[in-house]
């Protein structure tokens, strides 16, 4: 564990709103400039102040991963978005491994609402979805569907960060999809996508700290304690 993590966690915070306020500024000079520099930089900030409160490497791969999904996004072009889409795929990965090794039982009434939600959501936007991305988008979008509803074995504000993180990147399919966008559609994105990698990290780490100072079991036929 890092010493003083508070000065990362407001320099992260610092980050999420110079780039959110750049977004609402978008027509200011420099804004443009501002949040391709800001962008890329969220995640790692994120990653610095999550190991420095003792959070797991599978989190910091996680936000790390997200890094990678930002910048590449931030270029353009149908093949280096399936290449940034493959990135926050790798991230969910890194989620959910560690959410396996925190089995929490899930509702079913819970599970079939998110299955629903995903295959719903998959029909509703393939006719408008190019050729190329309806494949990787519907494989990808499960994927998602998956890490957002198995983040509720790190508690209630992870679960939430999940079901951001779907909203977030559901906004982005229907712009591809060429559906009507609300005003600042980027700054909305940007703000759930902030808020539900910040939810996640907050509950992977309290979930992980507390496994960490729980006590081992004692091995069979020992004395208990007291």
């Amino acid at each position: 564990m890092l010493n003083r993590p508070e000065p990362l966690h407001l320099l992260f915070i610092a980050l999420a709103a110079v780039h959110l306020a750049s977004l609402l500024g978008g027509s200011i000079d420099g804004a443009d400039t501002v949040q391709h520099i800001t962008k890329p930089a969220l995640m790692p900030a994120l990653a610095l102040y999550t190991l420095a409160c003792g959070g797991p490497r599978l989190l910091v791969a996680a936000l790390l991963f997200g890094c990678g999904g930002d910048t590449l996004l931030e270029i353009g072009g149908d093949l280096v978005f399936l290449l940034g889409m493959g990135c926050f795929a790798a991230g969910h990965i890194c989620y959910i491994t560690f959410f396996l090794r925190n089995r929490r039982r899930i509702p079913p009434l819970l599970a079939a609402g998110y299955a629903a939600a995903w295959l719903g959501l998959v029909i509703a936007l393939w006719s408008g979805l190019p050729a190329g991305m309806r494949g990787p988008v519907a494989v990808y979008s499960l994927l998602l569907t998956a890490m957002a509803l198995g983040a509720l074995s790190a508690g209630p504000v992870a679960l939430a960060g999940g079901a951001l993180f779907l909203l977030s990147d559901s906004l982005i399919a229907t712009d591809i999809a060429d559906w009507p966008q609300a005003p600042q559609g980027p700054f909305w994105v940007m703000l759930t996508y902030i808020a539900a990698q910040y939810a996640l990290a907050h509950g992977v780490v309290r979930t992980h700290l507390a496994g960490a100072a729980a006590p081992a079991p004692a091995p069979e036929g020992a004395p208990a304690a007291g």
